[in-house]
């Protein structure tokens, strides 16, 4: 059983998702929160597998709850519920560590796919979600001193980093690129050090804001 905390300002959002994750056998919906900090405190409390983000909520915002919840609970999955004029706050989500976004006029399927993917340890991109992301349009940046060569990927990294922007699990890579799994591993571990993150979404987060990885 996947247990879900549900953190949306408005009353009908919750009560639909509340509607529609009952039809499934193997979730259910724990609590819900009409702000992010309601949303850290049972998130504390009940301990949920997945917690679905609205980012704009009043008092304390998702942004800030997600960081707050992944500080303490750092497995804690968070997917982002957004919409389609929040590319920047996708953006700094994905960095903070959410495992996903669903559009809030998302199908049930990907719903439900998302949510299990999030509780398996994934991190999934819808297609529509994916092009967004890597069409943003990073704000333009001061001068940068010359590149670190440790930032700078190898073309397997890179093959890697493309691939799990793609959503594509690490097995899905091994048999793509013809190599083992534990290879792919270690691909992975050397493109969070050199970009400095933790996470796949992060990962993926910092390769668009570099210009690593392009729409």
């Amino acid at each position: 059983m996947i247990h879900i905390l549900i953190a949306d300002d408005h009353l009908v959002v919750r009560e639909g998702l509340q509607l529609i994750l009952s039809m499934e056998d193997d979730l259910e919906v724990v609590g819900e929160a009409a702000d992010g900090e309601t949303a850290v405190r049972l998130a504390g409390e009940l301990q949920p597998d997945v917690v679905l983000m609205d980012l704009r909520m009043p008092g304390m915002g998702g942004l800030e709850a997600i960081e707050r919840i992944l500080a303490r609970w750092p497995n804690m999955a968070i997917v982002i519920l957004t919409t389609y004029n929040e590319d920047d706050l996708m953006m700094r989500g994905l960095q903070a560590g959410a495992r996903g976004f669903l559009l809030k006029d998302t199908g049930r399927d990907a719903l439900f796919h998302t949510i299990r993917a999030a509780a398996r340890g994934e991190t999934l991109l819808q297609p529509e979600v994916l092009t967004r992301v890597l069409a943003y349009k990073r704000p333009p940046a001061a001068p940068a001193s010359a590149p670190d060569e440790q930032e700078t990927l190898t073309e397997r990294e890179l093959e890697v980093l493309t691939a799990v922007a793609r959503g594509d699990r690490n097995k899905e890579i091994a048999r793509q690129l013809g190599v083992t799994e534990r290879t792919v591993k270690a691909h992975l571990t050397n493109v969070y050090n050199k970009l400095g993150v933790d996470s796949r979404a992060a990962a993926v987060s910092v390769g668009i804001q570099r210009g690593i990885l392009r729409g």
